[in-house]
């Protein structure tokens, strides 16, 4: 019975066919609205030539979202019971993502805190209740679910505290913003080393991929966008080359990311706290190309204080960041030799192929890129 309670204890971490669930999805969509959001606010201060400000916003709103989303997903890989609680609490948890996702503008504006704040903090709160009845019906890892509720809890006193002592310079601001990153980064790092916690290999794998999935939607927007843009009464050709070469950065990157390469093949807490921690990188540049692609929307159709040039390397240096976040979390474990380099080689070509070729130098370079990560993997098999 799905609208009972039931007892929350530890999943089967060899589980077979254990796939994402419809309510996992849904908690999906909700975090890219959110994710949606944050590249919004990317793009308008790229586009009036704001870039430091909005790149430090962007990755502090970008924390918040994929932080209360990781540590959902990995929670749920491990004691997801589908009962009424858990889909109740997990609908508590999403309607704090859709109160950030309505903060993040005023946040970018005037640094204000106050919505990003309450939605955080409802999310939060809400894995608190999670881990506590995870400690209740799993004693062997009760030390474990303990360190993690008490942990988020008091990492909580710490964001209220930042929101309290606002207004503040914006440079001891994001001082003191990174120093609570840092403790909500500690709270998993200290909670399993008490015991890891039964996540499933394969039901992350695919958790992970499927946010990806939804991240790199942001770049398909824009590229339609642009095509929309293309057809009004000024046609301007450059739209066009914009959008399919979106279209080709989204398909290399889509391809890359789901190459035969095995993500997360040792469940060693090491390996699995860099491959889990190191995805931001890949989420926040994914739906940075996005952004940078709805900039060059923007200066095509005289909507920006940038150059061209400078709206090209608004893709290229996601790009560029995409393929080194995927050397760091999965290359660099799974291939041995001068295989493992493709991809930060192609980081640094993509970085130069503006200068030479523009836009479609760096759509060029991403479609070279998967040829040769491919044959690089077909020379390892053999």
């Amino acid at each position: 019975m799905k609208y009972s309670l039931h007892p929350m204890p530890p999943r089967n971490p060899d589980e077979g066919h254990r796939a994402a669930t419809p309510l996992e999805l849904l908690f999906d969509l909700v975090s890219v609205i959110a994710i949606a959001a944050a590249a919004v606010g990317l793009h308008h201060a790229i586009a009036e030539a704001h870039l430091v400000d909005g790149l430090i916003k962007f990755c502090a709103a970008f924390f918040a979202i994929w932080w209360a989303w990781m540590n959902y997903t990995w929670f749920a890989s491990a004691y997801d019971n589908d009962d009424m609680l858990f889909r109740l609490l997990t609908m508590v948890i999403m309607s704090g993502a859709l109160t950030m996702a309505a903060g993040i503008p005023a946040f970018f504006e005037s640094l204000s805190l106050t919505l990003i704040l309450i939605g955080y903090v409802i999310m939060r709160l809400g894995m608190v209740a999670l881990w506590l009845r995870a400690a209740r019906h799993d004693p062997t890892r009760r030390p474990t679910a303990l360190v993690y509720a008490n942990g988020i809890a008091l990492v909580q006193v710490v964001w209220v505290g930042l929101w309290l002592l606002q207004p503040l310079p914006t440079a001891v601001f994001f001082g003191l913003f990174g120093v609570a990153v840092v403790l909500e980064l500690a709270v998993p790092v200290l909670a399993e080393r008490k015991q890891t916690t039964p996540w499933h290999r394969h039901h992350i794998i695919e958790r992970y991929g499927l946010l990806n999935i939804i991240v790199l939607g942001e770049t398909l927007l824009a590229a339609s966008i642009a095509l929309q843009q293309s057809t009004g009464a000024h046609f301007d050709i450059r739209l066009v080359h914009i959008a399919l070469s979106a279209l080709v950065i989204l398909f290399s990157l889509w391809w890359l990311y789901f190459a035969d390469d095995d993500h997360l093949h040792d469940k060693k807490l090491s390996q699995a706290f860099t491959w889990a921690y190191g995805h931001v990188l890949i989420y926040a540049s994914g739906a940075a190309v996005g952004a940078g692609f709805a900039v060059l929307v923007d200066v095509v159709t005289d909507h920006a204080k940038i150059s061209l040039l400078a709206g090209d390397y608004a893709v290229a240096v996601p790009v560029s960041i995409y393929f080194f976040a995927l050397w760091l979390v999965r290359d660099r474990f799974v291939r041995p030799g001068a295989g493992q380099f493709v991809l930060p080689l192609f980081a640094v070509l993509v970085l130069i192929a503006p200068l030479a070729l523009g836009l479609e130098g760096v759509a060029l370079v991403t479609v070279i890129s998967v040829v040769a990560h491919r044959a690089a993997r077909q020379r390892l098999v053999a």
